[in-house]
């Protein structure tokens, strides 16, 4: 072979070879490209933007049910009727819902796809209910107000029928039956237990039948009470009944998991995103320093991925700000929550003084009639006595005159002589003084409980005072009176000094126990044992023992928990005794507990004679 041909022969191989070469470079610059523009990609994954609203949204969903909660727990606190109707979440709930439905097909979340529906159909189905909760509510405050309006009503045609209806007996036994009507009625509110309803059926079974024989005006006005009560009785079942349901929707929970699933998800897309991000950095350093064609590319590339990293870092700093302002908002609504648990106490304390007091009503009720009939007995001889100083008085002008006529002296005499007879005859004088004993005594007797209900309560006094305990032991076992008069009490006080406390807190603990120990005796005649004594130097201890049916061990670590509860729904709050254990944690002292079931229950409370400063001052 010639040198030209040589030449040409290598010149194409070199051609070759350049074309290869440049097939190759371009066939490689299409797979970096491409593997980079995969990893950029895979840098874009997740929508933060759209995410986090995704979560807010799924905040505010959580706060409307919280609001719905504390809403609810107000409406059945209170006892009167809220002038402020009860806000209608529906088109907000709407809005997100559309929010969120709108969020899942952008995203592509499986987790939304499959929650969204459920959490839906469960806030539709709880904003039904609430609704119908707020309604069944207000029934049942119309009712009670209703019915505690016709106490006076009944009081007031009694004493507009007491002039011309003879039998006053019957007047005074229809308003005692009234009286009590409304008592139980009350009670049964509190307490809208099976026994509650049967025993208040009998008072207005009795009531009913002490209207037949009345004058019509008081009849009908015993009717129109009846009809209140039969009101109130149909509204509380109803209300406790949706009560209890609205507990076990999951409308809330579902929130939790949704918002739970949901941050892992948007978590592992962002590690993933992340992850992809490192490779992007070192692929890019790789081509800078493989390719320095491309490095301008590169380099573009990472200003961009850079200008990305800043508006990430913006958006951050934008949700930090909106974070910080929804936990301003969270706590606010954790300070909304804080006061409902102080009201849900003062509820509490209320429902257990309302109890009371309806008993107490009970208690005075009989003693009141019994001074009303005294003094209307009084009324009736007093007339008597008047007309005999009137002749009294005749007989002595005559005798001082010194000229009356002999024969209407002794007229006068025989006169205001006959009326004295008589007055010895019907023993007028002697039936005066026992009804007036008579009227003492039932005062005496009202006056006794109005003062242990004034020592009960000591609004009168200082917050923080010297306080004998046996003497509250005494106030709280006359006001419960009417809650232990099926049970025989023991006393067994001890001779213990006074204690530096807050009355009205130590008595509210004394009331709870008392009533708790009364309530475990399910049947019979029980027996409640009260007992004082000091254990030692710096303290005292009261026990309260019952033979009630007994706490079982499961249930017993948890009987100071809030709102714990083992009694029928609307029977109790659970509130008593997590009550009980934070106004004895606040003085100081400690409370233990030891059952048995069927045996009963012994409830020790030990106290300091001084309490600590803190404690002081939480009092």
């Amino acid at each position: 072979m010639n040198e030209p041909a040589a030449h040409a022969m290598a010149l194409k191989r070199i051609l070759a070879t350049r074309a290869a070469r440049r097939t190759l470079l371009a066939v490689c610059a299409v797979a970096l490209a491409a593997i980079l523009g995969y990893l950029y990609l895979k840098t874009q994954g997740a929508d933060i933007k759209r995410s986090h609203e995704v979560l807010a949204a799924l905040r505010e969903l959580k706060e409307i049910d919280a609001r719905w909660d504390v809403d609810i727990w107000r409406a059945r606190s209170e006892f009167t009727l809220s002038q402020t109707p009860g806000a209608d979440y529906g088109p907000v709930i709407a809005r997100i819902n559309n929010e969120l439905a709108v969020a899942a097909r952008a995203l592509r979340s499986p987790v939304l796809t499959r929650g969204l529906p459920d959490l839906a159909a469960a806030f539709s189905q709880k904003a039904a209910m609430v609704e119908r909760f707020r309604k069944a509510n207000a029934a049942t405050k119309q009712a009670l107000a209703r019915v505690l309006a016709g106490e006076p009503e009944i009081a007031g045609l009694v004493r507009g029928s007491w002039q011309d209806f003879r039998d006053r007996e019957r007047l005074v036994a229809a308003e005692s039956a009234a009286v009590q009507a409304v008592a139980e009625a009350q009670r049964y509110y509190f307490a809208p237990a099976e026994a509650q309803r049967k025993l208040l059926a009998g008072v207005l079974s009795d009531l009913r039948q002490a209207a037949d024989r009345l004058p019509p005006a008081l009849r009908d006005g015993i009717h129109r009470l009846d009809d209140h009560v039969q009101q109130l009785v149909g509204a509380r079942p109803v209300e406790q009944e949706l009560f209890a349901k609205l507990a076990f929707l999951t409308a809330g929970p579902r929130v939790d998991s949704l918002t739970e699933a949901f941050s892992g998800e948007l978590e592992a897309a962002l590690t993933d995103q992340e992850f992809y991000r490192a490779y992007l950095v070192a692929y890019s350093g790789a081509l800078l320093i493989l390719l320095g064609y491309v490095g301008t590319r590169l380099i573009a590339s990472y200003r961009q991925l850079n200008a990305a990293n800043a508006a990430l870092k913006s958006l951050n700093e934008s949700l930090e700000q909106r974070v910080a302002e929804r936990t301003q908002e969270l706590s606010e609504a954790l300070r909304q929550l804080k006061e409902s648990e102080a009201q849900l106490i003062q509820t509490e304390k209320m429902s257990s003084l309302g109890q009371m007091v309806a008993g107490v009503a009970h208690e005075i009720n009989t003693p009141l009639a019994y001074v009303k009939n005294s003094l209307g007995s009084v009324t009736a001889k007093l007339s008597e006595l008047v007309r005999l100083v009137n002749e009294s008085e005749k007989l002595l002008e005559l005798l001082r005159s010194g000229t009356a006529n002999p024969h209407e002296l002794a007229q006068q005499f025989g006169r205001t002589e006959q009326l004295i007879g008589q007055l010895k005859e019907h023993q007028v004088l002697e039936e005066l003084l026992t009804l007036v004993k008579d009227g003492l005594y039932g005062i005496k007797q009202i006056s006794e409980i109005v003062l242990n209900l004034k020592n009960f309560s000591r609004l009168d006094r200082s917050k923080v005072a010297a306080f004998n305990l046996n003497e509250g032991l005494e106030s709280t076992l006359l006001l419960a009176k009417h809650e232990l008069k099926s049970h025989t009490v023991n006393r067994n006080f001890g001779d213990i000094p006074t204690i530096t406390c807050s009355p009205s807190q130590i008595n509210q603990v004394f009331l709870n126990l008392v009533n708790n120990a009364a309530q475990a005796i399910e049947s019979g005649k029980g027996v409640i044992t009260v007992s004082t004594r000091r254990q030692d130097a710096e303290h005292v201890a009261v026990e309260v023992q019952d033979n009630g049916k007994g706490i079982p061990p499961e249930v017993l670590p948890k009987i100071f928990d809030p709102f714990f509860t083992t009694k029928d729904v609307g029977k109790g709050t659970g509130l008593g005794l997590s009550i009980v254990y934070k106004i004895v944690q606040q003085h100081g002292g400690s409370i233990s507990v030891d059952s048995a079931v069927g045996v009963g229950t012994k409830i020790t409370v030990v106290l300091p004679l001084t309490p600590p400063e803190p404690a002081q001052q939480a009092a």
